[in-house]
């Protein structure tokens, strides 16, 4: 079925001819009759990553293999979105062990983008609780893998963007809780000294992210609001809560329901943005115990939240420096305030020590900041990735739609290897996306 697609960010938008399957025979039949295609899951990876002028979608291969209430390994067909696992899992007191900004992803696509939350500075990225995967490669063949089995397909598959082949089911461990709450504190820092100092304050938190102000200048630069958490137990719920403390959340969303025109994308609306939502909270700490919801996912509240940034699309830029680089994130935030290019939505996390073959985190600072597609906005953020190659980092694929090749290869230590195993498993190229392209990882 030929139809316009686009990922999150609306931008590139592109015609593909879209196949679907549920059943393995179906999609080994489409495998071996594409010429080329590229897997995809509900396409909310931000930029090219999952765009071809074909595409495998996987979103009705979605049923749960199994589910071992005692130990909490679960396994499922790639199609399921976090959001029906979560539905299965916390009545029974399990929660994902990682968990990105939107319960709208696939299980594929946590792989495929190797997906990192809140906690990864205690619990690494999604990829470190899987136990085996179900992969179709090109030849139409499946091979199992894990981190002890056919490595090298696996560790090129957990943040190898779909190039290996089509993940077809993934079993992995859940994360044992009590409640459905998540225990939380906010703090107000009025500087960029002040939220990385809070941040190493609070280390010991599982749960950890700071919103910034991304446009405040003087002895403001870098206001911020921490924001830490746990999973919060019987005991600290009140109660109301304890009735049912594996509650879920109920299903309501506030929709966009169209493109909010470009002209109301300005400096003048972030700083009022910026500025209630600095102010929002009346003291400087604030303490509650909150749904999972409005803390893993406040933007999910929101039904295509991504049509605020207009028709033309947005770019998610996000990009994470050495601990030791702090004096990079002030240049790159400096930059951002000069050129007056706010950005709504400003995210920084902590990364623990990671090293794997394609992954995207390491041990540092990420921030995830979006800008609206404008002239001059890819020039712009070039300027941006010289300063991270500069201090020794590098940009996230599932995010990116501009990077050119020579800014990945430089960013990312193992890239060669990566490629090899692509073109082990991969060897004419016959999964490939806009990016894989772009990117010269199968063009």
């Amino acid at each position: 079925m030929k139809r316009k697609i686009a990922n999150w960010g609306n931008y590139p938008v592109l015609e593909s001819d879209e196949k679907f399957f549920s059943f393995e025979d179906q999609v080994k039949d489409i495998v071996r009759s594409s010429e080329h295609f590229i897997p995809r899951g509900n396409g909310r990876c931000y930029g090219d990553a999952s765009l071809a002028d074909e595409t495998i979608n996987t979103l009705k291969y979605d049923k749960i293999l199994s589910f071992d209430t005692a130990t909490g390994i679960f396994e499922s067909q790639s199609g399921l979105t976090l959001d029906k696992l979560l539905e299965v899992t916390v009545p029974k007191g399990w929660f994902l062990p990682v968990t990105p900004g939107t319960k709208f992803i696939t299980i594929g696509g946590a792989v495929g983008s190797d997906v990192h939350g809140k906690n990864h500075h205690v619990d690494g990225s999604f990829s470190n609780h899987i136990l085996s995967m179900d992969i179709l490669l090109a030849n139409g063949q499946i091979e199992t893998c894990g981190p002890e089995h056919q490595k090298d397909l696996f560790e090129a598959t957990c943040g190898g963007m779909g190039l290996t082949g089509l993940i077809m089911t993934v079993k992995f461990r859940l994360k044992k809780i009590e409640t459905s709450y998540i225990k939380q504190k906010q703090i107000q820092a009025n500087n960029l000294e002040e939220i990385i100092a809070l941040f190493d304050q609070f280390k010991h938190y599982t749960y950890s992210v700071a919103w910034i102000d991304c446009l405040k200048k003087g002895n403001n630069f870098g206001r911020s609001i921490l924001i830490v958490g746990e999973h919060a137990k019987v005991e600290e719920l009140n109660e109301n809560q304890k009735k049912d403390p594996l509650k879920l959340p109920k299903k309501k969303q506030i929709p966009f329901p169209f493109n909010f025109p470009s002209w109301a994308l300005n400096n003048f609306t972030v700083r009022i943005f910026n500025f209630l939502v600095f102010n929002k909270n009346l003291k400087k700490e604030v303490n509650n115990v909150v749904s999972y919801e409005p803390f893993f996912y406040p933007l999910d509240a929101f039904a295509y939240w991504n049509r605020g940034y207009g028709k033309k699309g947005f770019v998610q830029y996000q990009f994470v420096l050495p601990l030791d680089a702090k004096q990079g994130l002030i240049e790159i935030l400096k930059r951002i305030n000069a050129k007056g290019v706010g950005s709504f939505l400003t995210v920084l996390k902590i990364f623990g020590k990671q090293e794997s073959l394609i992954s995207f985190p390491k041990e540092g600072y990420t921030l995830a900041l979006d800008f609206p597609v404008r002239k001059g906005l890819f020039e712009f953020l070039d300027e941006l990735d010289k300063v991270v190659l500069q201090y020794g980092g590098r940009i996230y694929m599932s995010k990116d739609a501009r990077m050119q090749p020579g800014v990945l290869a430089a960013g990312y230590d193992r890239l060669d290897e990566f490629k090899r195993i692509v073109r082990l498993y991969n060897p004419n190229g016959k999964i490939r996306s806009v990016q894989s392209d772009r990117l010269f990882l199968t063009s």
